[in-house]
């Protein structure tokens, strides 16, 4: 992953459990690291980028997904493993390994972007994440009661 120098504030307000709304320049602001990356079920994370798109304000980072079409997984500001715990899904710290932003390919061998680098913003903000997830699951649990 190529670095750039850049001024803007890498720094996302995480303090609060609920969804805010952040400014897309603060939400695009490049990571210094390697990003971390959550991985959720395919359904949940299409909610979940539904509900991003959505948001006056909200920003959804680059997503992409496996060929068998089991998983999401949304590229989050490095650091952001070490304090996920929202169940349902992993974040993982990658290191840097297989990850490039600035090519359109996808960072991992099977697996495709949904939302590509360049078409979205470089991280998702972890805080909206965690609510926007948190939103997918009540809807999903709610249209499957339906039934």
């Amino acid at each position: 992953m190529q670095t750039s120098q850049t001024s803007q504030s890498t720094e996302f307000r995480t303090q609060t459990p609920t969804a805010r709304r952040v400014p897309a320049a603060e939400c695009g602001a490049p990571p210094q690291q390697a990003p971390d990356l959550v991985t959720v079920p395919a359904r949940q994370g299409l909610e979940a980028v539904d509900i991003l798109r959505r948001g006056a304000g909200d920003c959804v980072g680059p997503v992409f997904h496996d060929d068998g079409g089991d998983t999401l997984g949304f590229l989050v500001p490095p650091g952001t493993a070490d304090a996920w715990d929202v169940p349902g899904s992993t974040c993982t710290q990658t290191n840097g390994r297989g990850m490039s932003l600035v090519t359109p390919e996808p960072p991992a061998g099977g697996t495709g972007w949904l939302l590509p680098p360049g078409d979205a913003e470089l991280a998702t903000d972890p805080a909206v994440l965690r609510a926007a997830l948190g939103e997918a699951a009540r809807l999903i649990e709610a249209a499957d009661n339906c039934r």
